[in-house]
């Protein structure tokens, strides 16, 4: 697909021939319906409507630390209705990935959450690593010694990099060591590099080590405001492995083949499917690479300046991170819904 336009979809007969022209909807959740633990305003009326209209509507999510029914509680608790079925993280589908498209007989060294563990071994994948308790290895004993001393499992045939806030050297050490064996499937749950701490504040009473803080202007100690994301943390091993991961979320397609072969309702039409997503370079890109219109809200970390700067640039993979349209926030689809 071409790259877009970046228009506003403000006008109500340009939104409604959109609305009419798609059958399916794709939508990311953190950014999109959700920020942290609040609802975006329009997420559950939007829901509702498409569901009147008789549009299949999927949830496609890079977060991996939530599992599918994890996901599907969280959007109930928000008031958004919702079905396991209609839900597909990279979660989810890395344990597909793993589990039939590269089946997988050996044991997956996982960097990630319980969550993650837990939709491997429901797929009927044996784990390794993960947090304390989920593992067979006894990893978290080891976290202490040097790496001389740490010992690898031998039924490993996988490495999985999900989202690890407990990520340390001997996590990387035993990853870039698995991945030494050429045999060792390398894969990532998804690209993101970082994401935003809605909770980063300046404490006050400390003095902060910032360049504010240089020219007098700050008090207070400033908090993170970042957390390094699973793209982050898979540059550290592709680099230290000198192997390159499989991504399984956005911008790879693999989720959309995922929602192809599991949904059960047809396949998707990617000329009347439409993305909707707060990230140029995971949901914007994932759908060009899908061949679907797209959507950028602007409720989460994409800013309109940076869909403009990329329509304007002569670079194609830059043009590929223009949306069709943008709005505000989902509330904007609401007055397209009737009439």
């Amino acid at each position: 697909m071409a790259a877009g336009g970046c228009r506003r979809l403000s006008s109500v007969s340009r939104g409604r021939e959109l609305l009419a022209a798609v059958d399916t909807f794709l939508l990311d959740c953190d950014g999109v319906l959700w920020d942290g633990p609040r609802v975006i305003a329009g997420a559950a009326e939007l829901l509702g409507g498409l569901r009147a209209l008789g549009k299949r509507v999927y949830f496609v999510s890079n977060n991996c630390s939530r599992s599918r029914d994890a996901v599907v509680g969280k959007l109930g608790a928000l008031g958004l209705q919702a079905g396991p079925e209609q839900v597909y993280s990279t979660a989810r589908c890395s344990a597909l990935y793993l589990g039939g498209v590269a089946p997988l007989h050996r044991k997956v060294y996982v960097l990630g959450s319980q969550a993650l563990c837990g939709e491997l071994r429901a797929a009927g994948l044996r784990v390794s690593g993960g947090p304390p308790g989920s593992g067979e290895d006894g990893e978290e004993e080891e976290e202490g010694l040097p790496v001389s001393r740490c010992t690898l499992d031998p039924e490993v045939g996988a490495v999985l990099v999900g989202y690890d806030e407990r990520f340390n050297f001997v996590r990387l050490a035993k990853a870039c060591s698995y991945l030494r064996d050429s045999r060792c499937m390398f894969v990532a749950t998804n690209p993101d590099p970082w994401h935003p701490i809605g909770g980063g504040a300046v404490v006050p009473g400390l003095k902060p080590l910032t360049p504010s803080a240089v020219d007098g202007e700050t008090e207070g100690q400033v908090t993170c405001t970042v957390r390094p994301g699973t793209g982050s943390l898979t540059a550290a091993i592709e680099v230290g492995s000198g192997r390159k991961a499989v991504v399984i979320g956005k911008p790879s397609r693999f989720m959309f083949d995922c929602i192809n072969g599991t949904a059960g309702t047809g396949p998707l039409d990617p000329a009347r499917t439409l993305m909707v997503g707060d990230r140029l370079d995971t949901d914007i890109l994932f759908g060009a690479n899908c061949g679907v219109r797209t959507v950028l809200t602007l409720s989460g970390v994409s800013t309109l300046q940076e869909a403009q700067d990329n329509m304007a640039s002569t670079l194609p993979d830059r043009q590929k991170m223009v949306p069709d349209f943008y709005v505000d926030s989902v509330n904007d689809f609401l007055p397209l819904l009737n009439g």
